[in-house]
């Protein structure tokens, strides 16, 4: 099972990448244009998996590129305490 079928499952898996992200130096600039990138991917590249991310995805579709980094920015803050290396 892919970590895109479930919302929690995806939601930990970020949050472990944004943890070892901060713990190699990433600032919060650099996270939130990586957030921007992937979620501009993933709206372009993959179906969503769950009711979740095809919210995301119709979000993410009409809004303008401003609106488009907010949501990743509100992306990252979202799994900020998550993930599975506490």
């Amino acid at each position: 099972m892919s970590v895109l079928d479930n919302w929690q499952q995806w939601k930990d898996f970020l949050g472990d990448r944004l943890d070892q992200g901060q713990q190699q130096g990433m600032n919060k600039d650099t996270v939130n244009n990586l957030a921007y990138q992937i979620g501009d991917y993933l709206a372009k590249q993959v179906e969503p998996k769950n009711e979740q991310e095809k919210i995301l995805s119709d979000l993410w579709s009409v809004a303008s590129k401003e609106e488009q980094e907010a949501i990743a920015s509100m992306m990252v803050k979202l799994v900020e305490d998550n993930g599975t290396q506490k």
